[in-house]
């Protein structure tokens, strides 16, 4: 989900976002799921409005000197010692909010191969927030993955610390958020002002997410469960359940609202794609948390998964909200495979703009600069943006959907499948140079990446300009044989 900073828009605008702001779709893959035993946690952001520019960018580590920490969002903590180096991806107007670009970065992977996706923003119901309020100024998405990133060193250490943060601090919403190494993944769910739980999704299974709370039947006192201190206890004395069974703890019953169409006809479609022996009914109050999925899943999968819509399924003409929605600002799959030198462990492939219309590009963490359209852009089109180039070919699809959305769509599957066979062949040749000359490896993989996202840019742009073509001649008058000769001879 994607909330707007109040510093940049008036109350009018907010109050007209207010009803757009539960968006994106995500997804978590543990290794045994996966057909390369890679993690995985992806996620389609989404927006109220399209006209909303992404860019990338990487924070070198850095050594702090004691003071306080000024967050976004006005939140104040004590200054870390150090900053973890990771990798981002902010709003166009971060520096508005965080003089420092911390702001809204959505997704990353640090030096440690902590990589964390934040959020999908749920709600919570009316009890919970009485019991327990929402706090101004406290943890909220747009400041996470900055706060998190920065500092921790394994998944489970982020899961620890950004708990902290919230029992302390209090948090500003409810949100979901996924925090992976290549250990593990983790779902954390935010439900008040400072109760919050974490699940650890089973390495043979997979987790669906939309944009409600979806944590139930886990045991609490699993060491795959972490949670905020005296949750059973706070749930009985404000009733928060009607029975509360620490055994089998409904955490998105307590806090959340379950059973909201907006979400659960999202995660049926998502279980009925990866699981499809699974015959389910639509419109249940909770989906399974986890399942395993009929075949094991790769990036592709994944990337059919957050395009997808209710086409040929029983909720179609029904169900409001799919996965691919116009307002979608990028999409990312983020990797984490053991089975690589640290250095290459973590892969982002990203895409900008509606993911149907786009293409999964890989970008080793080795990565440090990127080509300068991915780095500008504002709220405004402009031709020299990535995010642009990429989010006006959808524009230009709307002029004529039923022969544009599917060129698109096949075109870049081209693509894209081209780039996933180029992975599984560079992967072995960086394993093999690495063990000679580590810095050369290090440099294939950068350079590999950086010329990549350079390449699909130019196919972008080459599509926009086929696309133009073709709509400017689509709107030329027709003329008889006869009249089109008179004209030409003029």
């Amino acid at each position: 989900m994607k909330k707007t900073p109040i510093v940049v828009f008036s109350v009018a605008v907010l109050s007209f976002l207010s009803t757009n702001t539960f968006a994106c779709t995500g997804a978590i893959v543990g290794k045994d799921a996966s057909v390369d035993g890679s993690i995985m946690i992806a996620r389609n952001e989404d927006f109220g409005t399209n006209n909303w520019s992404k860019y990338m960018l990487f924070h070198p580590a850095q050594n702090n000197s004691a003071a306080e920490w000024v967050l976004g969002n006005g939140l104040t903590v004590p200054m870390p010692a150090s900053f973890l180096a990771y990798s981002a991806m902010p709003d166009w107007d971060a520096n508005i909010s965080d003089s420092q670009s911390k702001f809204y970065e959505e997704r990353g992977i640090n030096e440690f191969n902590v990589a964390i996706s934040a959020t999908t923003s749920a709600e919570v119901n009316k009890a919970a927030e009485k019991a327990d309020p929402l706090v101004k100024d406290g943890i909220i998405e747009a400041i996470i993955p900055s706060l998190i990133l920065a500092q921790a060193k394994t998944a489970k250490e982020g899961v620890a610390l950004l708990g902290q943060y919230v029992e302390k601090y209090g948090a500003g919403e409810g949100n979901s958020l996924y925090i992976a190494d290549i250990t593990g993944a983790w779902l954390f769910e935010i439900g008040s002002g400072h109760h919050w739980i974490a699940v650890r999704v089973p390495d043979d299974s997979y987790a669906m997410i939309a944009n409600g709370l979806r944590v139930h039947g886990v045991d609490l006192n699993s060491k795959d469960v972490m949670h905020s201190k005296d949750l059973v206890a706070f749930v009985k004395k404000h009733k928060l359940l009607k029975n509360v069974d620490p055994k089998s703890f409904n955490f998105a019953k307590a806090f959340g609202v379950i059973g909201d169409a907006y979400n659960i006809d999202r995660e049926w479609l998502g279980q009925k794609m990866l699981t499809p022996s699974l015959k389910q009914k639509t419109g249940l109050q909770q989906y399974p948390l986890f399942l395993k999925p009929d075949h094991k899943l790769s990036v592709r999968d994944i990337d059919k998964l957050l395009s997808a819509t209710f086409k040929g399924t029983e909720l179609e003409g029904i169900a409001k909200r799919p996965m691919r929605v116009e307002r979608q600002l990028e999409t990312h799959v983020i990797q984490l495979r053991a089975n690589m030198p640290k250095e290459f462990q973590g892969v982002i492939w990203q895409s900008f703009g509606v993911l149907s219309e786009s293409v999964l590009v890989p970008v080793y963490n080795t990565l440090r600069e990127y080509p300068l359209a991915y780095t500008r852009g504002t709220d405004t089109y402009s031709d020299d943006s990535a995010y642009w180039q990429f989010r006006s070919l959808t524009a230009l699809a709307t002029a004529d959907q039923g022969k544009y959305l599917p060129f698109l769509s096949t075109m870049w599957d081209k693509h894209e499948s081209k780039l996933y066979s180029d992975m599984q062949s560079l992967d072995p040749s960086l394993k093999a140079l690495y063990k000679t000359d580590k810095a050369a490896a290090i440099k294939m993989a950068s350079d590999y990446s950086y010329d990549q996202l350079q390449n699909m840019l130019d196919i972008a742009t080459q599509y926009r300009f086929k696309m133009m073509t073709d709509l400017t001649k689509s709107t030329e008058k027709k003329y008889s044989a006869e009249e089109f000769k008179k004209i030409m001879s003029l």
